[in-house]
């Protein structure tokens, strides 16, 4: 499908389609186990095929596996037959590891089966764009030095976190351009990691490397989708913005109707149901009742899309993922 991505996107609230970040619940549907699907191009490729023709959403996305690309740089990861995978352990210590670091090649590790996975669910999904699933840069950062630590490196040896920072989104920028080259019609970049920051460290850690990215890949036919589900994000409005995104999308953390104030009636706003504590845990009325509740709440904003808060779990049942799309269905006939 080729389009004019902005145009899309203009016309994205419009549609009154919901555009969750749905892609690990395909595992059902495939009758596989996450670990199975996060080593197959052609698994995933289906399951983003498979999604799109059960549900009615405005996009389809790729697999939001925060763990991919930290191992491309030589981090360790835990897999599972349930659960997405998760970086353990520390790579990063002091400046001599820092600088020693070395930039991997785009298709290093697992990389390569998802840029792979992207080419092959263009040629599937023909009725609606694709978006891949990167990692931000502080996030990335973070899976390199340990959650914890990078917080206090930030104060304690900020020169050494900058290093990391710019090896990091070198290696993004590259990883964007090959999605693109493969067909992908934007990317949605997860930050959540800055999220926890304080507002004035967001935007020397963050927002600078974002942006970065930004300016790298996004044109009229790719677009960057900026997500970030930290509890601190209603206070870097500012910073958010000056990175460019096309878009951004909030989790449930947060309320999306102050956030939705502070941003331009031009720029799409999205989240943030409860992905985890609704979608996965809750029952179909449930979903039903928080999805309208959130839809009524953010009447008066014309570039809200609704969406799931975050990455949707693998094991969220799909009666509930019905109920979803249904309650949309049923807020915008009324």
């Amino acid at each position: 499908m080729k389009t004019n991505m902005r145009a899309w996107l203009k016309a994205l609230p419009g549609q009154k389609k919901a555009f969750p970040i749905l892609s690990f619940p395909c595992v059902s549907l495939l009758g596989c186990t996450v670990r199975e699907l996060i080593a197959d191009s052609d698994r995933q490729a289906e399951g983003m095929i498979r999604v799109a023709q059960r549900v009615p959403a405005a996009a389809a996305v790729s697999l939001m596996d925060l763990s991919v690309e930290a191992e491309c740089f030589g981090a360790s990861v835990r897999f599972s037959d349930d659960e997405v995978p998760t970086v353990t352990g520390r790579l990063i210590e002091d400046m001599d590891d820092a600088q020693a670091l070395s930039i991997p090649p785009v298709g290093a590790a697992r990389s390569g089966i998802y840029i792979d996975a992207i080419r092959k669910a263009v040629m599937g999904i023909a009725d609606r764009p694709v978006f891949a699933g990167i990692i931000g840069p502080f996030s990335l950062a973070a899976r390199l030095f340990d959650v914890t630590e990078i917080m206090l490196d930030c104060y304690d040896d900020p020169d050494m976190v900058h290093v990391v920072l710019d090896k990091a989104t070198q290696f993004l920028i590259e990883y964007a351009r090959a999605f693109k080259a493969a067909g992908a019609h934007g990317v949605m970049m997860a930050e959540p990691v800055s999220g926890l920051l304080s507002p004035a460290m967001e935007e020397e850690f963050s927002s600078p490397y974002v942006r970065r990215i930004v300016d790298a890949v996004q044109d009229d036919d790719f677009l960057v989708i900026y997500h970030n589900c930290g509890n601190n994000t209603p206070y870097m409005t500012e910073s958010f913005l000056s990175m460019g995104a096309a878009a951004y999308h909030f989790g449930n953390a947060i309320d999306m109707k102050a956030m939705l104030e502070k941003f331009p009636e031009d720029i799409p706003v999205m989240g943030n149901v409860d992905p985890a504590g609704v979608l996965r845990m809750g029952t179909p009325e449930m979903v039903r009742e928080k999805t309208l509740a959130l839809l009524d709440a953010c009447a008066g904003y014309e570039n809200f899309v609704v969406s799931s808060g975050c990455d949707i779990p693998p094991q969220s049942p799909w009666e509930n993922l019905d109920a979803f799309f249904a309650a949309v269905e049923e807020y915008h006939a009324r």
